[in-house]
């Protein structure tokens, strides 16, 4: 086993602070990576104080990450010892299944094991710990490459904030000419306007705040609507073919349907809670047969491709550098709103 420095939560109450732990033994298919920056995700502060209910501890979060490879297995075809790699949101899945198959590993049907707070249940059952560490052994299928055109400290959220935005705007068939409009300004609302921009889609961020709308025009959005002014809301109505809905938590869906078009599409990728508060309004649905749809993360064939994409169009996170132990300041933070758009931690700084 490989002894490996860490930042760990040892309970839901409790700062995250040094710890040490084991990685496996590599295997003759896995990847061995020194981890140079990790992304930090709202979702590590929901894991890490138990906020979702289903969290295991001591618990290394970091779902975002950055580094070199260091070593390789026999098995191991695509990469080489000195190469740029990322690791994001999962490290295995059964393969097998039907969604494995059409390289969309998050659906795995038998289970996909998440990078952090969750089990190696297709191999070892081993306990999955994430990026706020040295060093992480990852399966070569679960590895990506990174672009040489990326800046890697501000890539890192790309793994994550990215890929949950590209894969809904790709998937539902998001093109040039189509009306986008962004719900959030977060880390994952200004990576949507970058990815919608460069689909030729003409973007629109709705915002509670009209403290924002020159951060938003900044981020490349054609128009700002502050979703507060029911003025503003009025000229939205019927306008839109998506709504790509990044809120992370629990909002009025009713006033966004209603400025979809007939066929449009509400594409929900931040809220992970109950949508019983307030009650969607069915005739929104039935009335212009309109859809409400979610979608998680991208598989890792997607994932490549996002980094490539990314690359191409010089799309990268607008990111905060920290030291490691900054961590717990940087969450209380984020919990306020105080980042633009994403803190990436330095592990050189561990």
């Amino acid at each position: 086993m490989l002894n490996v420095l860490g930042y760990a939560a040892e309970s839901a109450t409790s700062p995250l602070k040094p710890f040490t732990f084991e990685r496996r033994d590599a295997r003759p298919d896995d990847v061995t990576i020194d981890i140079l920056y990790s992304g930090v995700c709202h979702s590590d502060i929901h894991q890490a104080r138990n906020e979702w209910g289903n969290s295991v501890f001591p618990m290394v979060p970091g779902h975002e990450i950055i580094g070199r490879v260091s070593a390789v297995g026999s098995d191991v075809q695509k990469y080489q010892v000195g190469d740029m790699v990322g690791v994001g949101c999962m490290v295995e899945s059964c393969r097998h299944c039907a969604s494995c198959k059409a390289d969309l590993e998050q659906y795995c049907a038998n289970g996909m094991a998440p990078t952090y707070n969750g089990f190696h249940v297709h191999s070892d059952n081993l306990p999955t710990y994430g990026g706020y560490s040295k060093t992480i052994v990852v399966t070569e299928h679960f590895v990506v490459k990174i672009p040489d055109a990326l800046d890697i400290k501000s890539a890192a959220p790309i793994l994550c904030a990215g890929i949950t935005t590209y894969s809904p705007l790709k998937h539902y068939g998001v093109k040039a000419g189509d009306k986008v409009g962004i719900i959030g300004m977060g880390g994952l609302g200004h990576m949507g306007v970058k990815y919608a921009r460069a689909l030729g889609a003409e973007v629109t961020i709705f915002t509670r705040s009209a403290s924002k709308v020159a951060e938003a025009k900044k981020q490349g959005a054609d128009h700002v609507i502050v979703s507060t002014d029911p003025a503003q809301m009025e000229t939205a109505y019927e306008r839109f073919d998506f709504m790509l809905d990044t809120v992370p938590t629990k909002h009025d869906y009713n006033p966004y349907l209603a400025c979809l078009k007939v066929d449009g599409t509400h594409i929900i990728v931040g809220q992970v809670e109950p949508l019983d508060e307030p009650a969607i309004h069915s005739f929104h649905l039935i009335g212009k047969r309109r859809k409400l749809v979610g979608s998680m993360i991208g598989g890792m064939k997607e994932t490549q491709e996002v980094l490539d994409f990314s690359a191409e169009h010089g799309i990268t996170c607008d990111v905060e550098m920290i030291r490691m132990d900054q961590i717990n300041e940087a969450y209380e933070r984020m919990i306020k709103g105080d980042v633009k758009y994403r803190f990436v931690i330095d592990m050189a700084s561990l």
